[in-house]
């Protein structure tokens, strides 16, 4: 077990690669987080049993009692927001983890920025994490994209992003409309302001523009997700 940085927010890791034990220790620690770290199942529920947890991140696959056996056993008693790690992609295994109770799915490999934008995100649903917002600011965070509409500002994983005003103004209305599927009509007509035609290649190509900005990937968007037949839906 190793331990960082001493904060009032204690978040635990159990990941048996190193590599990736101390990324996390890295980054978590400068963002002033407590972080206890384990690289196997021995010792953990232990420590969770005897000390206030504010957040878990738990790799599937570690050394002693795998993380969806962690996560089954700290569901039993607490109920603070818990991570999962993955190498594997299967859906299922998604779907088992959410099922138990994970609160958000990381695969690897990914980005640290990325597990730190989450993990803050997660503590926020939890209300363990004070953000420097002010309660009547607007604010978005899916996933390590920050949108900050009053700022008219974008942040990804931690880098920011420069769009432009109808580029913003398309991903804000999409964010508001989180998991909702919206139409490119609707999208026209409450971004441009005019009625729409029948002619989706203007938005078709702020939306492709958008997405070269956000890094995704044309055919896997991890953000903006087309819905064939109707528009797009930002998915949380």
């Amino acid at each position: 077990m190793k331990q960082q940085v001493i904060s009032d927010k204690k978040i635990v890791i159990v990941e048996d690669e190193k590599e990736i034990l101390d990324l996390l220790n890295l980054y978590l620690g400068n963002e002033g987080f407590e972080v206890i770290s384990f690289s196997s199942s021995e010792g953990v529920l232990e420590y969770i049993n005897a000390n206030i947890v504010d957040l878990a991140i738990l790799d599937v696959m570690v050394p002693g009692t795998d993380g969806f056996t962690i996560l089954r056993k700290i569901r039993e008693r607490w109920f603070f927001p818990v991570i999962m790690l993955t190498a594997k992609i299967e859906e299922t295994d998604k779907i088992h983890g959410i099922t138990l109770g994970a609160d958000d799915y990381i695969t690897k490999p990914f980005h640290p920025l990325e597990v730190v934008a989450r993990v803050k995100a997660q503590l926020r649903r939890a209300g363990a994490y004070n953000t420097s917002l002010s309660k009547e600011e607007e604010y978005y965070n899916i996933r390590g994209l920050e949108v900050f509409p009053d700022r008219h500002k974008v942040v990804l994983y931690g880098e920011n992003i420069e769009l432009t005003p109808m580029e913003f103004s398309i991903l804000l209305y999409l964010c508001q409309h989180i998991n909702q599927a919206v139409t490119s009509e609707e999208l026209f007509e409450q971004v441009w302001g005019e009625k729409y035609l029948g002619n989706n290649n203007t938005v078709f190509a702020h939306i492709a523009k958008l997405r070269e900005k956000l890094h995704e990937n044309a055919r896997k968007p991890k953000f903006i997700k087309t819905v064939w037949g109707v528009g797009y839906r930002m998915e949380e």
